[in-house]
């Protein structure tokens, strides 16, 4: 009977470790798939897919700067002062803007806040929108498409050469890495100055 107890209880065990751990690595730890609610329900499918509308002219910081940004009332409103302007949906926007107040969006992507993430770099280095964000003008209400666990940065950081992509092509969410990528990403991860994995998987890199 002991050894049945012992047994039993290390079986136990492991099934409780396994469990922890499928869960820790699940999509519902991060949210993914889930979308928040919202002041005002924006589709990019909408807005990017069926529109054509380019990711820069609402978040135009994300060349330059650590943070993508958010668009301010007055970029939206350039098109709905005119466009669905009586809109009971588009009440919050016409508030915000009247009242100068901007409207408090619902973060969707959070890194936790041991780990640090230029946007700039990423984007003048290669790694395109989709490689993060998943297929933005495919997405009708918006959710994170990834949990961005470590082991998600460190893909790309230990070989950028299977994921960077030219300058043109980084907008691109249909974007799929060619068939000759090995040839095409190594000479893009040189044209790009890019760092070499030993350099890029640094604790430092990313923990500051």
């Amino acid at each position: 009977m002991l050894r049945l107890y012992l047994l039993a209880g290390a079986g136990g065990l492991l099934a409780v470790g396994l469990l922890l751990f499928g869960l820790s690595h699940s999509n519902y730890v991060g949210n993914v798939g889930i979308a928040p609610a919202q002041p005002v329900p924006f589709s990019h499918k909408h807005h990017s897919g069926e529109l054509g509308i380019d990711c820069r002219n609402c978040h135009q910081q994300v060349e330059a700067l650590a943070t993508a940004g958010l668009p301010p009332t007055h970029t939206c409103m350039t098109c709905h002062s005119e466009i669905w302007a009586g809109s009971p949906m588009l009440a919050p926007v016409r508030d915000s803007l009247a009242n100068n107040e901007p409207l408090h969006w619902t973060r969707v992507n959070r890194l936790p806040d041991y780990a640090y993430f230029n946007h700039s770099i990423h984007v003048t280095k290669g790694v395109g929108c989709s490689s993060c964000h998943g297929a933005m003008n495919e997405e009708q209400l918006t959710y994170a498409a990834q949990s961005f666990k470590m082991e998600f940065c460190l893909s790309c950081h230990r070989a950028p050469e299977n994921f960077v992509r030219p300058q043109n092509e980084i907008w691109n969410m249909q974007w799929k890495p060619p068939a000759d990528q090995a040839t095409v990403g190594a000479a893009l991860v040189k044209d790009y100055h890019i760092a070499g994995p030993e350099r890029l998987s640094d604790c430092s890199i990313c923990h500051r």
